[in-house]
């Protein structure tokens, strides 16, 4: 990330000192490990020590998700972009290449049947 980037992201972050415990890792090196874990398509377990350990950048992903962080960012970006006229860019998902299984698209389930017919006793009695 540049430091244009950087400097644009930095005041959007939550204060570095968290409500309990010791100070945090630096946001600029878990924003850059959050980067570099989505556009790789890495495992967690196998981020770059670099980035240090991978529990404590994936748990501030979720807790700024759940906050709202990630949702600020985005929105306050996408403002200042339109704001700038630099936003002449649509984002586009392709579903096509979604797959899941067919009972999951509410494919008709096999009902397991008993393999042999209940039999019920006869009407007439076996001295008859």
């Amino acid at each position: 990330m540049t430091d244009a980037q950087w400097a644009r992201i930095e005041p959007l972050l939550p204060d570095r000192t968290p409500k309990r415990g010791g100070r945090w890792r630096d946001h600029h090196e878990v924003v850059d490990a959050v980067a570099y874990k989505f556009r790789t398509g890495t495992r967690w377990v196998h981020l770059p020590e670099r980035y240090g350990d991978w529990r404590g950048v994936y748990n501030r992903l979720r807790m700024w998700a759940v906050d709202g962080t990630w949702e600020r960012v985005f929105t306050a970006l996408v403002a200042q972009a339109d704001a700038d006229g630099d936003l002449g860019r649509a984002v586009s998902v392709d579903s096509t290449i979604v797959r899941a299984r067919q009972h999951a698209a509410g494919a008709r389930k096999k009902v397991r049947r008993p393999a042999n017919p209940v039999t019920t006793p006869s009407a007439v009695s076996a001295a008859d």
